[in-house]
């Protein structure tokens, strides 16, 4: 069954063809960066001819520009060609804490635990409930945004409040604060790896970015989010829903329906999306008892060997801060608390049977990132490119420059920096492929001006989250056109937009303000990373 909408065309949908006409029109994330290492290799080819140089602040020798197509750096690039894959850091700690957070995802511990906050929560808390789920959700990755939305739809249906505005709500808390959560998850061991990757050749960096870096941010961040979502919820987007009578009961499946997408990866997710049960079984409970015990085990014992005197895990100073090898062991802290809770889990709720189970289920984890690590390959060379050649270092220089000329060097340059990537966002949704396009610029020139590297990831963060939710380049947000036609057969991806409108600017506000917050109070974004390089 297909309808034809009779509306007339709004200066908004004209405006969201154009946007979407435009992202079309980019190619692929790892075609894209193929092309701009060539036109890096190019622009560093013609600034050694020029003799190009460049003095950065706080080193003692200028630095030539050095061109790819010369001999050397022909010599350089194939020599150093499985160097550039391989040491590229985000493989490190990202497919690392990837094997464990696979296995607790798909032995249904993540799952599990959703279900049991979401439907343990008073009628009058479900929409703080889902914006505390769905700000903390990208702990499962991608697949938050598949799982959470119809769990929160059914668990507001359950108490007698409107389906729609679970589904929308918990889309839009996943979506919109993908970036933010009160646990550390693979993507802050990525934007790390990403960020520390650029700074390896500045003279003064800060301190080292780990996966902690931005934790008391993010744990903020998260707390304010959460509190936001639950107020739009409650207040703008189910009176809303009452108002314009939305259905609440979802529609029976036509078979002949089309496909609004025919992107494959968009089918798996919309086959993954299948209604789950909202109440927990007896074994699905006494698995988080058992896992919940073992994380409590686990912690109290971690806790135990970091604090006591003399512990490997401090500096020599007998500390922790700015750096230790407890900062160093941040991966394998993680791995083992996704990775125990997750075992345990599994072998009491039934999911894993037998030992054999443990290593097919972290291998379906690598299939599901064997994207990601063809795109790394590219991205380790442009990152390794980009701080060969010194182009970086002239950008960074030059831009720092003319940031001081016009005197935006303070907070005003970091908004000007946020509403920059919260514009990029609209076309490249890959958190991963932006940071690493607007880092390699944007650390080292706002490190000339003094901001920690740490900082400024941080503030990456607020645009990197926030505008997403409305863009047709995020292909997540055709999934959920499709659960909203479930009740709504006419819906269209306008319908989707203008619900997901009420949350960005808010989000985004609310979230530039913590990060104020931290700036002018002057504190710690992280554990040993302040806003200033000291």
């Amino acid at each position: 069954m297909t309808a034809t909408s009779t509306a007339p065309v709004t200066r908004t949908d004209r405006l969201l063809a154009g946007v979407e006409r435009a992202g079309n029109k980019l190619p692929d994330p790892f075609i894209l960066f193929l092309g701009l290492f060539l036109l890096v290799g190019l622009v560093s080819t013609l600034l050694q001819l020029a003799g190009t140089s460049v003095t950065i602040p706080g080193d003692d020798e200028s630095r030539a520009v050095r061109g790819l197509f010369t001999a050397q750096g022909l010599t350089w690039f194939t020599t150093s060609l499985g160097e550039n894959f391989i040491g590229f850091p985000p493989l490190q700690t990202v497919l690392t804490i990837l094997l464990a957070v696979t296995v607790a995802e798909r032995t249904g511990f993540l799952g599990a635990g959703i279900r049991l906050l979401l439907g343990s929560a008073p009628r009058w808390a479900l929409p703080y409930a889902v914006g505390v789920v769905g700000v903390t959700s990208s702990v499962m990755a991608d697949a938050c945004m598949i799982v959470v939305p119809p769990l929160a739809a059914m668990v507001f249906k359950a108490a007698g409040r409107h389906p729609m505005a679970g589904l929308i709500g918990g889309f839009a808390a996943a979506g919109a604060g993908y970036s933010t959560s009160l646990l550390v998850t693979s993507l802050d061991a990525l934007f790390a790896g990403i960020t520390n990757s650029v700074t390896a050749t500045l003279p003064a960096a800060g301190a080292t970015v780990t996966p902690v870096s931005n934790y008391y941010f993010n744990v903020a961040s998260s707390l304010v989010l959460a509190v936001l979502a639950g107020f739009l919820i409650d207040r703008v987007i189910e009176p809303r829903m009452v108002r314009q009578d939305v259905p609440t009961e979802e529609l029976p499946e036509d078979d002949d329906t089309p496909a609004t997408s025919s992107d494959a990866d968009t089918a798996a997710a919309l086959r993954s999306a299948q209604p789950m049960e909202a109440t927990l079984t007896g074994r699905e409970r006494r698995g988080l008892l058992a896992a919940a015990l073992v994380t409590a085990v686990l912690a109290v014992l971690m806790a135990v060997v970091a604090l006591v005197p003399g512990s490997p895990w401090r500096n020599a100073e007998g500390g922790f801060l700015p750096e230790s090898p407890l900062l160093d062991s941040v991966v394998f802290i993680v791995f083992a608390l996704f990775l125990a809770p997750g075992l345990v889990y599994g072998f009491v709720s039934g999911s894993l049977r037998t030992s054999a189970d443990v290593p097919r289920v972290m291998g379906q984890g690598i299939k599901d990132m064997a994207s990601f690590v063809v795109l790394a390959f590219m991205l380790g060379q442009f990152i390794a490119l980009f701080n060969w050649t010194n182009v970086g270092s002239v950008l960074a220089v030059n831009g720092a420059r003319g940031l001081e000329a016009v005197g935006l060097v303070g907070f005003p340059a970091i908004l000007g920096f946020m509403v920059l990537c919260s514009l990029l966002n609209l076309f490249i949704v890959s958190g991963s492929s932006m940071w690493t396009l607007v880092g390699a610029v944007f650390v080292p020139m706002f490190a000339l001006l003094g901001f920690e590297p740490g900082f400024v990831q941080a503030a990456f963060r607020v645009g990197d989250s926030a505008t997403q939710v409305i863009t047709p380049m995020n292909p997540y947000v055709f999934v959920l056109l499709m659960m909203v036609k479930r009740y709504e057969p006419d819906a269209g991806l306008g319908t989707v937009i203008a619900r997901m409108l009420p949350f960005v600017v808010p989000f985004w506000l609310a979230w530039a303000a913590v990060l104020a917050l931290f700036y002018f109070t002057g504190l710690d974004v992280g554990p040993g990373v302040g806003i200033r390089i000291p």
